[in-house]
C-alpha cells in the first residue's frame, strides 16, 4: 500500500514541481493548474508482461489534486482543503474507501507539498542528487523505507522543466514507471473537479 502512496502522489506531485522550476537562462513559470495524462508500467521479475494501467491527473494550486485510473480498476484519488479521499468503482458506482491507507496519503502529501514551491531539495524523508542528464534521483533517509523504495528516478522533459517520466524502484529487478503525455497548463479547473469522483 506505501508503494501504491508513493507511487501517485510522488508521481503527480513531482510532475508538477518540476514544472515550476527555472531553466538555465529562462525565466519560471508560475503553474495555476497541469492537467495531464500517465500510463504506469508494474515490472516484477515473476512477470512475463508488465501490469499497465492508464489515467489521468489534475493539478490546481496551491494543493488541490485529482490522481484517476481508468485502466485496469478505475480509481479515484482527491484531495481538496487539506482532505485525502479515495474512491473505487463498484458495479458502475464509486464507493469511498476509508482506513489506514487513506490515512497514509495524507501523510505522505504533508511531506512532499513543501517541494511545490520550485525546487526539489532534501526533506526529512527523502536526499535529492543534483539533476544530472535530466535527471533528479532522491533516496530515502530511512532503511524501512528504502527497502520499499531504493530510490525514485525523475526524468526531465527536454528543457521544458515538466515530469516526462517518474521510476520507483522497489528492487533489483522491480520498479514502476510513470510515463506522461498531453500536459496543459493553467487552464482553468472547477473546484468540483477536486471534490467528487
Amino acid at each position: 500500500m506505501l508503494l501504491r502512496i508513493l507511487t501517485v502522489f510522488l508521481s503527480g506531485l513531482l510532475c508538477l514541481t518540476v514544472a515550476q522550476a527555472q531553466d538555465a537562462g529562462a525565466r519560471s513559470v508560475l503553474i495555476r493548474s497541469v492537467q495531464a495524462d500517465f500510463v504506469q508500467e508494474k515490472h516484477l521479475a515473476i512477470l512475463a508482461h508488465p501490469i499497465v494501467s492508464t489515467g489521468r491527473f489534475t493539478f490546481k494550486a496551491p494543493v488541490s489534486l485529482r490522481w484517476e485510473y481508468f485502466t485496469p480498476v478505475h480509481t479515484v484519488l482527491l484531495m481538496d482543503d487539506g482532505r485525502t479521499r479515495k474512491y473505487v468503482s463498484q458495479n458502475g458506482e464509486f464507493v469511498e474507501e476509508h482506513g489506514m491507507g487513506v490515512d497514509s496519503m495524507q501523510i505522505v502529501l504533508q511531506e512532499i507539498t513543501g517541494w511545490l514551491d520550485g525546487e526539489i531539495n532534501d526533506t526529512p524523508t527523502f536526499i535529492a542528487e543534483p539533476e544530472k542528464d535530466g535527471y533528479i534521483i532522491l533516496r530515502p533517509r530511512d532503511q524501512a523505507l528504502a527497502r520499499i523504495v531504493s530510490r525514485i528516478e525523475l526524468k526531465l522533459m527536454g528543457t521544458s522543466g515538466l515530469m516526462e517520466s517518474v521510476t520507483l524502484y522497489e528492487g533489483p529487478e522491480s520498479f514502476t514507471r510513470m510515463v506522461f503525455a498531453e500536459a496543459v497548463l493553467n487552464e482553468a479547473i472547477l473546484p468540483s473537479v477536486f471534490r467528487q469522483p
